[in-house]
């Protein structure tokens, strides 16, 4: 699209352009002419160009002011001096702490109800200038506070104390003993962090800069951070308290190491374990370095409650805080009454499918066997038996017969002495 260049202000160069159009328009036979239709073209499509880009300038011009402070808005298309009328959001009613003065606008002790889009018109209702005003306050210290979970890396965060109001970034660096000057790393997502990784554990402290920036200026913090002392693991996860079975005053716990440090040996921890019965006050505290811890003096049939902390096995930094709580109840002993309803219940027959599999393991045929062999000596052993009391028997008939037949004969001599004559 063809520009058109005038020397004057944007309100003078509309007004010569249309004074152009209409002498144009009057003069004998111009309008008839194609070349003269072909200007008065150009001449309007140059106007509507100007204006669009003065309305273009009201969303992308912006002006920052302080809070509390005086503020000047100057129309910059305007002649020096020249009078021009304001408007704040399309409205002629402006700030009461609104001064006006020619060509600018002073708005005094400025507060954020001042804040919106400002217009200059000429005496004819033209836009002049448009600009969009935002307060605020200028960066100020922020608040940083940094943890240390594992040896791999430190986490920083920071707040602002007092909100600006206005689009802020910020800038994070770090240095050790060295002074040599790292980056801390931020993430886009969270614009209040960033992460130290891999930090220099000989060196006792490191320096944490943080510099905020906005449209007024910039701050600069700095934090002195002792890696020793903050270190501080995260809790232990997954508190498994089980009961020992036949053991009413015993209760098995098990754990696992937080998830943010690694457990491949490198950096061992150390952890206590607390626990009390339901109701009482007082803790009783375990230490080890295993994730597997036995209590034997637990109340019997009591309900306890049981937490896990965890600290480098060196004695670096701080105690995790403690697990979530987690509950646990001792072994008891099942009653009389109960274990005869399991009997009873195991007694019931169990109508399940038989298992037809007629496959046989290695063990089964050792057992068929060894069992094969158990009757087979038994029988023998039986037959044994029966053939020495056969024995036994027969012995006893014939020795009882030879008896009988010695009494029969000696009968029958008696028998004939008697008969002899004397």
């Amino acid at each position: 699209m063809a520009k058109c260049a005038c020397p004057c202000g944007t309100l003078a160069c509309s007004q010569h352009k249309f004074g152009m159009a209409a002498g144009l328009s009057t003069m004998p036979g111009f309008v008839t002419r194609p070349g003269g239709l072909i200007v008065i073209a150009i001449i309007t499509l140059c106007t509507v160009h100007i204006n669009s880009e003065i309305w273009s300038n009201e969303v992308s011009d912006v002006q920052y002011g302080k809070l509390g402070s005086d503020v000047t808005l100057v129309c910059k298309s305007s002649w020096t001096g020249y009078p021009v009328e304001w408007r704040l959001n399309g409205s002629a009613v402006l700030p009461r702490q609104a001064l006006s003065s020619n060509s600018s606008l002073t708005l005094v002790n400025a507060d954020r109800t001042a804040e919106g889009n400002y217009s200059c018109l000429d005496e004819g209702g033209n836009l002049l200038w448009a600009t969009k005003l935002r307060l605020g306050h200028m960066p100020g210290l922020v608040s940083i506070s940094c943890k240390m979970s594992n040896y791999h890396s430190v986490q920083c965060s920071w707040e602002q104390p007092v909100k600006t109001y206005l689009p802020t970034k910020y800038i994070a660096s770090y240095r050790d003993r060295t002074n040599t000057v790292e980056p801390c790393h931020q993430n886009s997502f969270q614009a209040n962090e960033c992460i130290i990784e891999h930090p220099t554990m000989w060196h006792h402290y490191h320096m944490v800069n943080v510099t905020e920036v906005n449209p007024l200026g910039s701050e600069t913090t700095l934090v002195r951070v002792q890696l020793h002392t903050l270190l501080k693991p995260d809790p232990p996860e997954a508190v498994t308290p089980e009961p020992v079975i036949g053991q009413p005053k015993r209760l098995q716990v098990r754990w696992s190491y937080p998830s943010s440090w690694s457990n491949d040996g490198g950096f061992p921890l150390s952890f206590q374990l607390r626990y009390r019965p339901q109701g009482s006050v007082n803790w009783s505290v375990l230490k080890t370095t295993n994730t597997v811890l036995l209590i034997m003096d637990a109340l019997v049939a009591h309900p306890h409650i049981i937490q896990v902390q965890a600290r480098d096995d060196l004695n670096f930094g701080q105690w995790s805080d403690w697990s979530p709580e987690v509950q646990a109840l001792p072994w008891i002993e099942p009653k009389k009454e109960d274990l005869e309803q399991q009997i009873s219940i195991a007694e019931i027959p169990d109508y399940t499918e038989p298992d037809c599999s007629t496959a046989k393991s290695p063990d089964a045929e050792v057992e068929n066997y060894r069992s094969l062999g158990v009757l087979i000596s038994l029988g023998l052993f039986a037959g044994i038996i029966l053939s020495m009391l056969s024995a036994l028997i027969i012995l006893l008939w014939v020795r009882q017969r030879r008896r009988d037949a010695v009494t029969k004969q000696e009968l029958t001599s008696m028998v004939k002495m008697k008969s002899l004559p004397i």
